[in-house]
C-alpha cells in the first residue's frame, strides 16, 4: 500500500494540517482507507475523521451504523454520522435511487467542508471502481472525457488516494492488518447499474482478459494525457460568461469536432453542468449552430436550454433545486424561496375585502396541518364544490409550470385547504356567521 503514498505525493492531494474526512461504509474498502491513512496521519501531517451515511435504504443499515462507530472508537477516531432519504429524494426528483442516494451523500459532503469541519473528504474507489466506471461512461455515450475515468482529485475537495491500488491489494492489507468489515449484501443486486457492471459484465471480461482491470486504467491514463493536451491548445477567451449564462461564437463549430466539443464542454461547466452530456448532445448542438436559423433552442439534461441568437449560441441552466417546506399554522410571516413571502394574520370576518388576500376559517383546519409544497396525490375542492387534482386545479388556473412547485400549500395528508396566493378551498370558507379568520397574503 506504499503506492498510496506515492499516488498522493504525486498528485498533491493533500497537505499538511488538513483534516480529512473519510466516507466510511463500512465495507472493506472504506475500513482500509480509513485504517491507512490513520496509521499515516502523522506521516502525512493530518487529522482523520470518518463520515458515516445512512440511506434509508436497507433494514441492517442500522447496525452498519453501529459497527462503524464501534470501529472508530477502536481506532480513536471521530466519527460523523448522518441519516438521508434517499428513496424519498428519488421520488421527488425522479431519478434513480443510486442517483439520489449519491445525489444525498455528497449533499452532506458538501455541507462539511462549507462549514470547515473537514477540508477534504477521501472516496475509497480503487482500480476496479475505476475500470467500471469508465466502461458504464462508454456504455452511456460519453466522449473523452468520460473516458477518462475518476480524477485523484476533484473540484480540490474530493481525493481518491486508492485508486492505483487492485481489490488484491486492499484485500491482502485487511488480512495483514486484522481488518474487520461488513458485507454489503446490495452488492450483489444486479439491477443497480454498477452492480451489473461489476457482477455480469466485467466478471466475464476477467475470465477472457485476466488482465482488463489493468488494461482499462492505463487507456484512461492514456486519454488523460491526451485530453490534457488538447485542452491545454484551446483558445476560450470568446466565450462571454454572466451567472447561469454563457455565449458561444458559432464560428467555433468551422473547426475540428475535439476542438468544439471540449469548448463546448467548458461553456456548459461554466453554469454548473459537468455530467450527462453525450456526444448525441455535442451533434445536436453543432446543428443549432450550423444549419438552424436564429431564435431555434434545444433542450439538453439538467434544465438546460441552448438557444441560438445571430451569430452565438446561448448556455442557460435554468434548474432550480426544490427547497424544503414544513411549517405548523400560526400567524406569522415566512419567505418560500422563488415564490415569495407568505403573511398569514387573524382578522374580523367583517374586515374581508375584495382583493389579492385571501381569506379561510382555521378552525376547520385539521390540527396536523402544514405549509409546504405539493406532493403526487394533492387534491383541493374548490369554491361552489367539485374535487380536482392540484395540478389540475393550478392548470385551469393557468399558473406556471415554472412556479407550480414552488407555491406553499396548506394540508392535511393529501387534502389541500389553501394555495397561497392562488384559492382557498370550499372546506375552510368563512360562514356568515364567523367573527374572525385568517387573512394569507404573498408579496411577490
Amino acid at each position: 500500500m506504499k503506492k498510496i503514498l506515492d499516488f498522493v505525493k504525486k498528485n498533491k492531494l493533500i497537505n499538511a494540517g488538513e483534516v480529512i474526512g473519510v466516507g466510511v461504509s463500512g465495507g472493506i474498502d472504506s475500513m482500509c482507507l480509513l485504517h491507512f491513512l490513520n496509521e499515516n496521519k502523522e506521516l502525512l501531517d493530518i487529522d482523520v475523521v470518518a463520515i458515516h451515511i445512512n440511506h434509508g435504504i436497507r433494514e441492517e443499515s442500522d447496525d452498519e451504523a453501529r459497527f462503524v462507530v464501534q470501529k472508530c472508537k477502536e481506532m480513536g477516531v471521530r466519527v460523523y454520522k448522518f441519516t438521508i432519504d434517499a428513496p424519498k429524494i428519488a421520488k421527488e426528483r425522479k431519478i434513480s435511487l443510486e442517483t439520489a442516494a449519491r445525489d444525498g451523500r455528497y449533499g452532506v459532503f458538501e455541507a462539511l467542508v462549507k462549514k470547515d469541519i473537514v477540508d477534504k473528504i477521501a472516496l475509497a474507489h480503487h482500480q476496479s471502481d475505476q475500470a467500471e466506471t469508465i466502461l458504464m461512461h462508454i456504455f452511456r455515450g460519453c466522449g473523452v472525457s468520460g473516458a477518462r475515468g475518476m480524477e485523484p482529485i476533484r473540484e480540490k475537495i474530493y481525493i481518491r488516494p486508492m485508486l492505483p491500488v487492485s481489490k488484491e491489494e486492499i484485500e491482502d492489507y485487511a488480512n495483514m492488518h486484522n481488518i474487520e468489515y461488513v458485507e454489503d449484501l446490495s452488492n450483489n443486486d444486479t439491477t443497480y447499474a454498477r452492480n451489473y457492471v461489476r457482477n455480469v459484465i466485467m466478471k466475464d471480461i476477467l475470465q477472457r482478459w485476466p488482465n482488463a482491470i489493468e488494461a482499462i486504467n492505463n487507456f484512461a491514463l492514456s486519454v488523460s494525457e491526451d485530453d490534457d493536451y488538447i485542452k491545454s491548445t484551446l483558445d476560450t477567451n470568446a466565450l462571454l460568461v454572466d451567472k447561469k449564462i454563457v455565449q458561444m461564437p458559432c464560428y467555433y463549430f468551422k473547426g475540428a469536432s475535439s476542438i468544439y466539443s471540449r469548448i463546448v464542454f467548458r461553456a456548459l461547466s461554466l453554469i454548473g453542468v459537468k455530467k450527462d452530456i453525450e456526444r448525441k448532445h455535442i451533434e445536436m448542438i453543432r446543428d443549432l449552430a450550423v444549419n438552424l436559423e436564429n431564435g431555434k433552442k434545444i433542450r439538453l439534461p439538467f434544465d438546460v436550454t441552448v438557444s441560438k441568437e445571430y451569430d452565438f449560441l446561448t448556455f442557460e441552466n435554468n434548474y432550480v433545486e426544490k427547497p424544503t417546506l414544513s411549517r405548523v399554522l400560526k400567524c406569522e410571516g415566512f419567505d418560500a424561496p422563488n415564490f415569495g413571502k407568505v403573511s398569514v394574520r387573524r382578522v374580523k370576518a367583517e374586515k374581508m375585502v375584495d382583493g389579492d388576500a385571501l381569506y379561510f376559517d382555521s378552525k376547520k383546519i385539521p390540527k396536523d396541518a402544514k405549509w409546504r409544497y405539493r406532493e403526487d396525490g394533492d387534491v383541493f375542492e374548490k369554491f361552489g364544490g367539485g374535487t380536482k387534482k392540484l395540478k389540475s386545479f393550478l392548470i385551469d388556473k393557468k399558473v406556471p409550470v415554472r412556479v407550480r412547485d414552488f407555491i406553499p400549500v396548506l394540508a392535511s395528508g393529501n387534502v389541500v385547504y389553501v394555495i397561497a396566493g392562488v384559492a382557498v378551498s370550499e372546506k375552510v370558507r368563512v360562514d356568515e356567521d364567523a367573527l374572525t379568520c385568517l387573512k394569507v397574503t404573498v408579496k411577490k
